[in-house]
């Protein structure tokens, strides 16, 4: 009995989550056609709502071709491990007091673990197909990840300074009087350019450069194993979304319709960077973390304690 309980906890935690993917895909191009001057999906359902199940189904009834000197077994087997990683980062998300699969005392540290699992997907996925453009292709996503990891990481640590807990409903609580992203904005922008190079996402789709490599590590999967890819992508980006108004724009009870709305709103800010920015060149994808990035983190990680001692030196805390 408690197996079915947990079972339909899980269930009602992800069926949600993988139809506001359907949705997400949906706003992301009727968005993006609004900002160039475009209508934009209008033909499926009324104003185009039903789009994104027409391609689902679209692509599930088409035919799955697996190349003929493929590893079939890992052809397959990369796309699922993808999408799993990509959906237990959501075991630790609260939507209420108390509300959790799991409210691990851990929980930060636990999704830090679990994104970084997900690499093992594309590498497995592009290495199986035996094709020179989905094996650079991941070559590229295990590099970016890898690199851009440590840039999530390391602003997850700044907070962490400050709450002193890695749990997800204290980092909340803890910022009742102030959000986060106010005195930590600089931390805000880089934990952002993180994401987005966390999650592939212009102007960091390098690794599905449709221009000289196809489409990347998933050239040759198509139809429903696509379809993984395609899911495990989205879901990253909202759970990225999610975790970012967590830690930065907590504050308040914990309700899961009030940080679905403040998602939401970085999930907007994830389409108007693809919309306005271009993609850069792959070198200086890791420039910009090495020489950039990691250095001002850094920085930050040494001077946010710093500032923590020096105010708790004086009668009153600010902090």
């Amino acid at each position: 009995m408690l197996v079915l309980f947990s079972l339909f906890e899980v269930l009602i935690v992800l069926l949600p989550i993988l139809l506001s993917v359907a949705y997400v895909t949906v706003a992301e191009r009727k968005a993006m056609g609004s900002m160039q001057r475009r209508l934009g999906p209008n033909k499926v359902g009324y104003l185009g709502t039903l789009q994104a199940f027409a391609d689902a189904l679209k692509l599930i009834v088409k035919e799955t071709i697996i190349p003929a000197h493929a590893n079939s077994v890992l052809f397959f087997l990369g796309p699922i491990i993808t999408l799993i990683f990509a959906l237990l980062g959501w075991a630790v998300i609260p939507f209420g007091p108390g509300l959790a699969i799991s409210d691990y005392n851990l929980g930060l540290l636990y999704s830090i673990a679990i994104s970084s699992l997900g690499v093992y997907g594309l590498l497995i996925a592009g290495w199986a197909a035996n094709s020179k453009y989905a094996f650079v292709g991941s070559l590229r996503s295990a590099a970016q990840l890898v690199s851009y990891e440590l840039v999530l990481s390391s602003a997850m640590l700044i907070v962490l300074f400050i709450t002193g807990s890695l749990n997800m409903t204290t980092i909340i609580e803890y910022q009742q009087a102030v959000w986060f992203i106010i005195p930590l904005f600089p931390v805000f922008i880089i934990f952002f350019i993180g994401a987005l190079a966390e999650t592939n996402r212009a102007p960091f789709d390098l690794p599905e450069a449709e221009s000289e490599l196809v489409a990347g590590f998933m050239t040759e999967h198509s139809a429903v194993i696509f379809v993984f890819f395609f899911l495990a992508e989205y879901s990253n980006i909202i759970l990225i979304s999610t975790l970012t108004a967590i830690l930065f724009l907590g504050g308040g009870a914990i309700n899961g319709l009030v940080i679905g709305f403040k998602a939401t709103a970085v999930v907007f800010l994830f389409i108007w960077v693809r919309a306005s920015f271009p993609r850069i060149r792959y070198d200086q994808l890791l420039q910009v973390c090495w020489m950039v990035l990691l250095p001002l983190v850094f920085a930050i990680i040494i001077l946010v304690p710093c500032i923590i001692y020096s105010f708790d030196l004086l009668p009153f805390n600010l902090i």
